[in-house]
């Protein structure tokens, strides 16, 4: 069963507790936890939740891969499947999926075991192919160590490469601000 709202709704208000100032930027994701339509799912539009893993290896390089859907460098991440029944367990997954590292090789960051490191709002263009129009993502963005050394294997269907980071690269800059915040 996919992430339930109440759950949703818990995580936000902990990661709210951290972050009160960021309460108007999440509009979209309250707005569809008050829908009666499933927020994880991808057709609920204007806005759904998806989920990233930040994975931080041992000389404080963060994961970015390259989604071929977007061509653009990004941790790894996507929508939640029903069998996630928690945000974090999609994260999971879709590291696992995407660059072959299992949530056994994995150690939630210190302090962040059931909260994100960052909830972000990003605009998704309209993609007629697939009949979606214009929309956002609210992505739940969870942090790891990488705690067992493991190659990076990509999944070749939906990732072209993939490049290690130093944390003041890291692609996203609330993800680069908050990282910096915790060194």
């Amino acid at each position: 069963m996919a992430p339930a709202v109440h759950h949703i709704r818990s995580v936000t208000e902990a990661y709210l507790d951290r972050h009160p100032e960021e309460r108007d930027s999440l509009t979209p994701l309250f707005a569809a936890l008050a829908s009666s339509d499933d927020p994880t799912s991808r057709k609920t539009y204007p806005a759904h939740v998806t989920c990233s893993a930040i994975l931080i290896d041992g000389d404080r390089r963060v994961l970015h891969i390259v989604h071929k859907a977007s061509g653009k460098l990004l941790a790894p991440g996507g929508h939640s499947e029903p069998e996630d029944r928690h945000l974090r367990d999609a994260a999971l997954r879709e590291l696992h999926e995407e660059a072959g590292i299992p949530p056994s090789a994995v150690v939630s960051l210190s302090g962040y075991e059931d909260v994100p490191l960052d909830i972000d709002v990003h605009a998704i263009d309209a993609n007629p192919s697939k009949d979606e129009p214009a929309h956002h993502h609210v992505d739940f963005r969870w942090a790891f160590h990488l705690g067992a050394e493991h190659a990076v294997t990509l999944q070749e269907e939906e990732v072209d490469g993939y490049e290690w980071r130093p944390i003041a690269s890291a692609a996203a800059p609330t993800v680069r601000s908050k990282l910096a915040l915790l060194t």
